[in-house]
């Protein structure tokens, strides 16, 4: 059945802490470790299972990866043994297919099974095939399996029909080492993106435009070796605030900008909750009453999906009815039903909830049916009255890390229970 975690609410969450590094952000640089003709070392990276997965995932594919579990990786992918990602691993996290870039510009060809991860709704790999085609790729679809190659990628021009995080990324990691100048436009900005093309350029890649809707990238014959730091988790800072803003606590969360949630800084102030910036970091001060708000999920710059469950946890206790409209995964609404469990009002048509303010929630059994709706349920229940207690925790566990330990240095009382073996009769 796996772990639980069981909070008693009521606990206000105060202290500081410092923000891991992003897991969105790590991810990708660990895939694109295959670029490199020597060894990189990257620092700040999280100890959550999707890097443990990503770690399996180079592994079985003979990259030599040595992780402390401390926030230091050391990567070698001299000595490929294989182009083709293992299934076992890839159909566990979505992130997986960031390795099929690199592979078919470094080695030529790769074969990467349909990815999986959370269900939160269709999220096809069609327009990284397009653009790996429109670099003279040969690509197929054969048995579950995404099958790639071509001697050397050509540079040419990409328009994205729509703003893709991870065909910008896929297509910026192909792009490095392919003959000639390749120009994408309307591509993702989040700082993820960002983070990934200036460890490509810290590697010797050629990229400019970084951090806008178009980027101009020359190829180059050989990418080296570097170290290399991980940006901040804003989502997991997100989330840090949220639980100061719920429990009406006083949190400081060290190493963050407010340029990486400026929107959503923006919607905590309007929900009447206390942002300071001070020290190199962002300080939440919880108040009452939370004023409702309306909001829409956007690609950055605008208000992020991965914080749309936890703002709605907040929202649940506001002082009147707000409304969040989700535009980038139908499936997120998976949390309603849960967060219902403990006492929310929670309407949803299409892909717009209507989110009627309650006075408190009570603790209950929960299942956490992927990572942010987790979130999700960690903040309301520390806000609940009595004990909650989530199933699930491996979704958590995917995004989150050493979580109950973080919360309990903040003052939550919050424990892990592992679940027993039950003997078969």
């Amino acid at each position: 059945m796996g772990d639980r975690l069981v909070i008693k609410g009521g606990n206000r969450i105060e202290g500081k802490l410092e923000v891991s590094g992003a897991k969105n952000a790590c991810l990708p640089l660990m895939a694109a470790s295959i670029l490199s003709q020597d060894p990189v070392e990257l620092d700040r990276v999280p100890d959550i299972s999707d890097v443990r997965i990503m770690i399996k995932i180079l592994e079985e594919m003979g990259v030599i990866v040595d992780y402390d579990h401390k926030g230091h990786m050391y990567l070698d992918a001299r000595n490929l043994s294989t182009t083709r990602a293992p299934e076992e691993y890839v159909v566990r996290m979505n992130a997986s297919f960031d390795v099929m870039g690199p592979l078919l510009s470094r080695h030529g060809h790769g074969e990467v099974s349909l990815p999986g991860g959370c269900k939160l709704g269709p999220r096809p790999v069609d327009m990284h095939i397009d653009a790996f085609k429109a670099m003279g790729a040969e690509v197929v679809k054969e048995g579950g399996f995404v099958k790639a190659k071509c001697p050397r990628l050509k540079g040419c021009r990409i328009l994205f029909p729509k703003v893709s995080v991870g065909a910008t990324k896929n297509s910026m990691m192909a792009a490095t080492l392919a003959e000639g100048v390749t120009t994408l436009e309307n591509c993702a900005r989040e700082p993820e993106i960002t983070d990934l093309a200036q460890f490509l350029v810290s590697m010797g890649a050629k990229i400019e435009g970084i951090g806008t809707q178009t980027l101009h990238i020359e190829g180059v014959s050989s990418l080296h070796g570097t170290k290399y730091s991980v940006i901040s988790d804003r989502i997991e800072a997100g989330t840090f605030m949220l639980a100061g803003a719920i429990t009406e606590g006083d949190v400081f969360i060290d190493n963050i900008s407010i340029e990486m949630l400026e929107n959503f800084v923006m919607e905590m102030r309007k929900a009447g909750q206390e942002v300071i910036e001070e020290n190199g970091g962002l300080r939440v001060k919880g108040h009452r009453p939370i004023n409702p708000l309306d909001i829409t999920t956007a690609p950055y710059p605008g208000f992020p999906t991965d914080l749309h469950p936890p703002m709605a946890a907040l929202l649940a206790l506001g002082n009147g009815t707000s409304i969040m409209n989700e535009t980038i995964f139908n499936g997120r609404y998976m949390y309603v039903m849960e967060l219902g469990r403990l006492g929310a009002d929670i309407l949803v048509n299409n892909q717009t909830a209507r989110i009627i303010g309650v006075k408190g929630f009570v603790g209950a059994p929960v299942d956490a049916p992927d990572i942010r709706a987790g979130g999700a349920l960690l903040l309301a229940g520390l806000a609940a009255e009595g004990e909650t207690t989530i199933r699930g925790v491996r979704y958590i566990d995917r995004g989150y890390q050493h979580i109950e330990e973080r919360l309990r240095s903040l003052g939550a009382d919050i424990v892990r229970v592992k679940e027993p073996l039950t003997p078969l009769p």
